[in-house]
């Protein structure tokens, strides 16, 4: 009998893949320290549409500055792993005025600005020292600083690290539809977010691209392009399940799409039936 093929949503499928792996991916103290405040971090805006840096802080952009550091990491020298660290560490510490825990070595600053000049100097000081791919890397990073502070060098950055092909590429591409968007160029956000949507292997997630591109749509005024878009990410998402072939719980992403097609269409929104109620062993009733 034939194994039935399980929809396994994307954000599991390199899980599932990891799992063959036997050779543990390598971690330093700046993975640990690093991932665990983009973790927070991307907690406390988790669901809510608010930009950080214009885009650096999305929790969708902050999952990929964590892969990338770690993925990078494995194909980098010592040096120059320990160098982008401590920038990335900087580009999300602390910004108050209340000072960190007695004996924390964590970084803190009084303003987002004074964070973001930092940032800068020590992305730019990587990208000089290193060039290649790293440099690449750190140029991305300034571009995303800069935009809180010059807007419009940033968004020359950004144009022309967007040509280039990758991760960086992307997620270039990526800040800067959100930077179009700020700035009221709806039809060049919407363009890069389409460019963005089309790539195979996109190393951003096709439902954050998709919401961004939906949300672009409704500005727009085209009604029925956003629909389709909130149908298929919140479709796709309720039908999805897990290595158990059980249901998966929606994304953020997912239940905010729900809301948006209800909203906008309340009668195709009804066409995605409702998920089975969930026993305490996670089992849905009636099984």
């Amino acid at each position: 009998m034939a194994r039935k093929k399980r929809n396994i949503p994307e954000q599991f499928r390199a899980g599932e893949k990891k799992v063959t792996e036997k050779k543990p991916a390598y971690r330093d103290e700046f993975q640990t320290k690093v991932g665990k405040r983009i973790e927070d971090f991307g907690t406390k805006f988790e669901g809510k549409s608010k930009n950080i840096l214009y885009g650096l802080a999305a929790v969708a952009v902050l999952a990929v500055l964590i892969l990338i550091f770690f993925s990078w990491n494995r194909r980098s020298n010592a040096q120059a792993q320990t160098a982008l660290g401590k920038a990335i560490e900087t580009t999300v510490a602390q910004v108050g005025d209340s000072p960190g825990p007695a004996g924390s070595t964590e970084k803190t600053f009084k303003t987002e600005r004074e964070r973001a000049d930092a940032a800068i100097a020590e992305f730019q000081a990587v990208a000089d020292k290193f060039g290649g791919e790293v440099g690449d890397k750190a140029k991305y990073f300034v571009a995303v600083n800069k935009l809180k502070i010059d807007r419009p060098t940033a968004v020359q950055e950004l144009e022309t690290l967007a040509q280039k092909s990758g991760e960086i590429g992307t997620l270039s591409k990526f800040a800067l539809a959100q930077a179009k968007t700020d700035a009221g160029d709806l039809e060049g956000a919407a363009g890069l977010y389409q460019t963005l949507a089309g790539l195979e292997n996109p190393i951003l997630s096709k439902d954050t691209i998709n919401f961004e591109l939906a949300k672009i749509y409704e500005k727009q005024g085209k009604k029925d392009e956003a629909v389709n878009l909130y149908f298929n990410i919140v479709k796709a998402a309720s039908e999805a399940k897990d290595l158990d072939d059980k249901p998966v719980p929606l994304s953020e992403t997912a239940k905010t799409a729900k809301e948006k097609l209800t909203q906008l269409n309340p009668e195709k929104a009804k066409e995605i039936p409702e998920p089975a109620p969930v026993m305490p062993t996670g089992m849905p009733f009636g099984m």
